[in-house]
């Protein structure tokens, strides 16, 4: 580093004009010789003269606008019961049930609260259906991704791409809302690569799943009306 005039790995970012090709690597294989790599020996600085080239503002991914940030708030009797006296007893995690609304910009709903339980009752989580979120409306990607043991997510709606993707012991439902007239079994509820990597747990779709269902599932179980193209490719445990 210090030959080539840098004093920290910090000041080398982007300064591509310090490397170049090597004519010997590139002479002992004949599929090597026609190779350009000028495009990527291009000094970053030329490309976007003035923009930053290391990272110079922490990411604010907006967690506390999330719903879950709102279910974690709601769930303090069986997250940390010792601080609600006189609503359980001490230490004791106690049922909970919420009824909420959900939008397509809520994203990986369950996910955080699932981080939550985790953190303090272990891998396997809870009691099953200790935590029940009752949600309504339009979920956005990856509704229940890596929920836990404990954890019932049950949506009167639809749900974008992902659903239940690395479930973890938890159980998500959903099905069309009470008023809607049209048939289920003939109309997409969840969208693409739902249960895609789940270990654990189960899902429930009363409608069709879109294409490459429980794609990598090895321990979730499953029901669903129909699915789309490549369903349970590389699926390695429990049954759809």
């Amino acid at each position: 580093m210090a030959s080539l005039g840098f004093a920290t790995v910090q000041e080398m970012v982007g300064h591509a004009e310090m490397l170049e090709a090597d004519p010997e690597a590139a002479a002992k294989n004949p599929k090597l010789s026609g190779m350009d790599l000028s495009k990527l020996l291009t000094p970053a600085a030329t490309l976007r003269p003035g923009a930053a080239q290391t990272c110079v503002q922490a990411q604010d991914h907006g967690l506390e606008t999330g719903l879950d940030a709102q279910l974690i708030a709601a769930c303090s009797a069986a997250l940390d019961p010792a601080k609600d006296a006189g609503i359980c007893a001490v230490g004791i995690p106690q049922p909970v049930y919420i009824e909420a609304e959900v939008i397509n910009t809520h994203r990986a709903v369950g996910a955080t609260l699932s981080h939550e339980v985790s953190k303090r009752y272990g891998e396997h989580g809870l009691p099953r259906d200790t935590i029940h979120v009752k949600l309504s409306g339009h979920a956005g990607q990856s509704l229940g991704a890596f929920l836990c043991g404990g954890v019932t997510l049950e949506l009167a709606g639809d749900a974008n791409d992902y659903v239940g993707k690395g479930l973890s012991g938890g159980v998500v439902a959903v099905y069309p809302p009470a008023e809607c007239d049209f048939a289920a079994e003939d109309n997409i509820v969840v969208g693409n690569v739902c249960l895609y990597g789940a270990t654990a747990g189960e899902a429930y779709f009363r409608g069709v799943a879109a294409e490459r269902f429980a794609v990598r599932n090895s321990g979730a179980s499953a029901v669903v009306e129909g699915v789309g193209d490549h369903a349970l490719e590389y699926m390695t445990g429990k049954r759809v």
